[in-house]
């Protein structure tokens, strides 16, 4: 790892851990986005019909859908606007709200998650092969730990 940034220490032992974290998320994420270039979609455009999934039926409000993104992104509208373009996504009003409108996944983009997800576990499953389970359930803690 430290070969690939050309340095033997970044900033001590906490300097190495987030560099080494930020070059390993590179990679995990450049290997989901080919993934879902296979497919069509970008990581963002994923993400939202993922959280638009855990919403289904109801769908969920933008500003709801902002709220468990990953990254902020200021482009929200327009990715939304575009997988409605795609047939992935409805806008409807909200019936509690006539001033918003609610995003919802359609049975397209429920059945491209369906082809998509066991490639992106597969993925997952060969970029953490070096790894057993316990050292699995420790990163998720690790990054847990940081991430709150």
């Amino acid at each position: 790892m430290r070969d690939r940034v050309r340095r033997r220490r970044f900033n001590g032992a906490a300097g190495d851990a987030v560099v080494t974290l930020m070059v390993t998320a590179d990679r995990i994420e450049r290997a989901f986005e080919t993934v879902l270039q296979g497919h069509g979609v970008t990581g963002d455009q994923y993400k939202l019909l993922h959280i638009l999934r855990g919403a289904h039926p109801k769908g969920r409000a933008r500003s709801e859908v902002a709220r468990q993104c990953i990254r902020r992104s200021p482009d929200l509208t327009r990715m939304l606007d575009r997988l409605a373009r795609a047939g992935l996504v409805a806008r409807v009003g909200d019936p509690d709200d006539h001033r918003r409108s609610v995003a919802r996944i359609t049975k397209a983009g429920l059945a491209l998650l369906a082809r998509i997800d066991p490639e992106l576990r597969a993925e997952a499953r060969r970029l953490t092969r070096p790894l057993g389970k316990t050292q699995l359930r420790q990163l998720a803690r690790l990054c847990d730990t940081l991430g709150t």
